[in-house]
């Protein structure tokens, strides 16, 4: 009998045995990098968060701005959140790719939250979420069955300057493949509101969002925790991911199957069911935080080595967020420093070039 067939009967048996307690309800978050904590480089710019993309010149938040001294200063939750900026003529849009496309007639569950920054003048009466197939490119595009628009008449959204829920139920036509935050009313001009009518000057509502999600209603998938034989816990036909049922923080998890063009940074399709799976396990264990390493044999130049190792590593870190996967998670490149086997030989050296996770925090 193989090791492979008995690694395989352990987990029909284990399945056979699990109890009403092993079961636990996961919602894949299809929002990328919905609460913003995931980011390439510090920097004021949303383009940062990837894969979030603006209109106009959206604000991006790493920490609480040191001038604000509101109860609920900084993000809902973790450290990051964006900014949005509205005057009578100009306003603002941050915009996302969904991790996968809607179904016609599914029913999702939208929520955010928003917060009216403290030096803002002016609230707004209606502050929603458009769902599309190409992205938000002008007024015509926010039809009213396409949105979950929140509208509050009278005094508009401000809340004691706190953070507050902005939810609703969207029922998709089928394809939406974006989602694209801010304010959709034909003329942002009446849409607001003075605060203060005895001050004079121009009108302005600040509003800080974070925490944005979008999952299937009534989405409840089952997780298993199977008896583990050897390291395996995911287990397939080619047991492609490698992962320790009793990982600890600081291991480090090789990636089997991960392949780029020769000198090159770009993701070949051979490497997506490897990545697939992690990131499936990463969105069912989503209080671990993991970082992405990269590695090189010592072909090349040190700095030529470093900087690719970095790119490679940064791309799986990008390709799980796109995924869907909420964990904050970092990246770095090692270079040709940390080997793992000679680089005399070719087979050493495909060994050193290697893409790992490290357990940040479980």
């Amino acid at each position: 009998m193989t090791l492979k067939l008995i690694y395989i009967i352990t987990f029909l048996f284990t399945l056979n045995s699990i109890n009403a307690q092993q079961l636990v309800a996961i919602q894949k978050n299809l929002v990328p990098n919905g609460s913003f904590e995931n980011y390439r480089k510090k920097s004021g710019s949303i383009k940062q968060a990837i894969p979030w993309s603006q209109i106009a010149s959206v604000d991006y938040y790493q920490s609480p701005l040191t001038n604000d001294t509101t109860s609920q200063k900084g993000a809902k939750s973790g450290d990051c959140y964006i900014g949005l900026r509205f005057q009578k003529k100009y306003k603002e849009f941050a915009q996302v790719k969904l991790a996968d496309a809607l179904h016609r007639g599914t029913i999702y569950e939208f929520e955010m939250f928003i917060r009216l920054a403290f030096w803002s003048n002016a609230s707004l009466k209606s502050f929603g979420a458009l769902f599309s197939k190409t992205g938000y490119k002008s007024l015509a595009d926010a039809l009213k069955v396409s949105l979950v628009d929140s509208i509050c008449k009278k005094g508009g959204f401000i809340n004691g300057y706190q953070w507050f829920k902005i939810s609703g139920k969207y029922q998709a036509d089928g394809g939406e493949k974006y989602l694209t935050i801010g304010n959709f009313a034909p003329n942002v001009k009446k849409d607001m509101i003075k605060i203060d009518k005895f001050k004079f000057g121009f009108k302005e509502a600040y509003y800080f969002v974070d925490d944005i999600s979008l999952i299937k209603a009534k989405e409840i998938v089952e997780k298993v925790k199977v008896e583990i034989v050897g390291s395996f816990n995911i287990i397939d036909e080619d047991s492609v991911l490698l992962v320790k049922n009793n990982i600890k923080v600081g291991e480090k998890v090789a990636l089997k199957n991960i392949f780029f063009e020769n000198g090159k940074s770009y993701i070949l399709p051979e490497s997506f069911s490897e990545l697939n799976k992690l990131a499936q396990y990463l969105i069912r264990n989503p209080s671990m935080e993991v970082q992405i390493n990269g590695h090189s044999d010592n072909s090349g130049t040190k700095f030529k080595n470093q900087k690719l190792s970095e790119q490679r590593a940064r791309e799986v870190f990008e390709y799980l967020i796109k995924k869907g996967t909420q964990n904050k998670m970092y990246f770095k490149g090692y270079g040709s420093s940390l080997p793992i086997a000679s680089n005399e030989t070719d087979d050493g050296k495909a060994k050193n070039r290697r893409v790992e996770f490290e357990i940040i925090k479980n």
